[in-house]
């Protein structure tokens, strides 16, 4: 049996968007899955969109995820080169060679040309070129006119080929139309590129957008032209951030670094962005990469777009989050500790144990903790509380009592105050409640009263509430 490969073709033209990256995901699953080779290509023939730094931006988001590739261009290979701009002489060879086919022609149409058919109703190029002779295109070649390449698409018939997501595609010739395959630059364009090495380099599971459905036949033709086993496809809906909008990086984070620096684990966002477009027969949630290589199937792919919900994402991530252990939450959060300069002087591991289980995303230790710089004038109507009958009476009351006993017994803060609730006659929860206010002026903290008094220390903690007092 024939060995799967499959491959990860990014442009490096930014950051590495989701929908990128959960291609990558689903290649790696299946080669992964029917014990086959995952390949990186870097297709970098746009050289207007090129973005320094980009590539690296693909190594590194690919090692981070676990995403191990077999081949690459930094990794090696039997198929090599694996950066398309050095593949150039390569892709102009077998050009040539459809052009001797009459499969592909020169074209030297100018762009104002192309602008005039435009204008005048044309919704395809129109082979204007195809009827110069050999001679005429040699001519014109020798005085140094532009030209680029195009595919020699037939006007009759049809073409039909077998998508294992959606089925049978049949796509009218007359509605193809002849791609530039090099351009007058003499790079190659995706069109051409990505059918030359992926047969070159033994693809045989192509998986990548559902734009490409429509075109595919197209590439098929190119396969045809030079006697080549068609590949098998797989075409995955686009994500979306709602109904009508893709997600993108106009509308805010869409890649997998603007995640990880919003405090996202990466088994988190490896995870989610699975679910979005796939679904395991058992309905399952949370998995890890190994148990998602176990259960990926293209009978759970959908034929239907995928709404990114971060709400949904975040909720994931928390489950994460809670089955660090309190070392390792720290080891996460302290970047994020690193920026709140209020936070220095705190026992930060401390603070993570009582984190740990409030804190869906890293960057939410600042919401957490922002009662620590609002405390002076908070809102006094937080001692009403309806459930534990407290006002600001009752506080006033009890507080100078509540000094008293932290001046004195503060090391054994949890056991003083029960025992003040029953020489006083007040429940524990009004004690506790009035308490955890006069210290922290918040209705939400990430622990009870003591655990709160243990973050602040004696001296703050009897600071704040004798200031409280003072406001009563």
């Amino acid at each position: 049996m024939e060995t799967v490969r499959t491959r990860f073709a990014p442009s490096p033209t930014g950051y590495l968007h989701i929908g990128g990256l959960r291609t990558a995901l689903y290649a790696w699953l299946f080669a992964r899955k029917n014990g086959g080779k995952f390949i990186l290509r870097i297709e970098d023939t746009d050289l207007e969109r090129y973005v320094d730094g980009a590539v690296e931006i693909i190594y590194r988001t690919l090692r981070e995820t676990g995403l191990n590739y077999d081949e690459g261009p930094d990794v090696g290979g039997d198929y090599g080169p694996y950066i398309q701009s050095e593949r150039r002489d390569i892709y102009l060879k077998y050009a040539h060679k459809l052009v001797e086919q009459g499969d592909a022609y020169y074209c030297f149409c100018t762009k104002e040309r192309l602008e005039e058919i435009h204008k005048n109703g044309a919704t395809k190029y129109d082979k204007h070129c195809l009827s110069l002779s050999k001679e005429e295109v040699a001519r014109r070649i020798a005085a140094g006119e532009k030209y680029v390449i195009r595919q020699n698409i037939p006007e009759e018939g049809s073409s039909t080929y077998h998508d294992m997501v959606f089925g049978d595609i049949t796509v009218e010739n007359k509605d193809l139309e002849d791609n530039i395959l090099i351009k007058s630059d003499g790079m190659p364009t995706y069109n051409f590129a990505n059918v030359i090495d992926d047969h070159l380099m033994g693809i045989n599971y192509v998986i990548r957008g559902v734009e490409y459905l429509s075109s595919t036949p197209k590439y098929n033709l190119l396969y045809k032209a030079f006697g080549w086993e068609i590949p098998n496809y797989m075409h995955l809906q686009p994500i979306m951030r709602d109904a009508t909008h893709k997600l993108s990086k106009r509308h805010g984070d869409a890649s997998y670094e603007d995640f990880i620096k919003k405090g996202y684990l990466k088994e988190a966002i490896v995870n989610y962005i699975a679910l979005l477009g796939w679904s395991p027969k058992d309905n399952r949630e949370k998995f890890t990469l190994d148990e998602m290589k176990e259960l990926f199937s293209v009978s759970g792919l959908s034929k239907s777009a995928s709404i990114f919900d971060e709400n949904k994402m975040r909720w994931l991530n928390s489950c994460y989050v809670k089955e660090l252990s309190d070392e390792q939450f720290y080891d996460y959060a302290l970047p994020f500790y690193e920026k709140l300069d209020y936070l220095k002087g705190y026992d930060l591991r401390y603070l993570s144990s009582l984190l740990k289980n409030r804190c869906e995303i890293f960057s939410d230790v600042q919401k957490l903790t922002a009662f620590l710089t609002e405390f002076d004038g908070f809102d006094l109507d937080l001692f009403v509380n309806a459930k534990w009958k407290t006002d600001r009476a009752l506080a006033k009351k009890m507080i100078p009592d509540l000094i008293e006993l932290c001046e004195n017994s503060f090391d054994s803060l949890h056991d003083a105050l029960v025992n003040y609730a029953e020489k006083s006659g007040c429940k524990k929860g009004q004690v506790l409640w009035i308490f955890r206010i006069a210290i922290t002026g918040a209705q939400n903290t990430p622990g009870g009263a003591t655990e709160m008094a243990t973050l602040l220390g004696k001296d703050e903690v009897v600071r704040r509430l004798k200031t409280s007092l003072s406001r009563l």
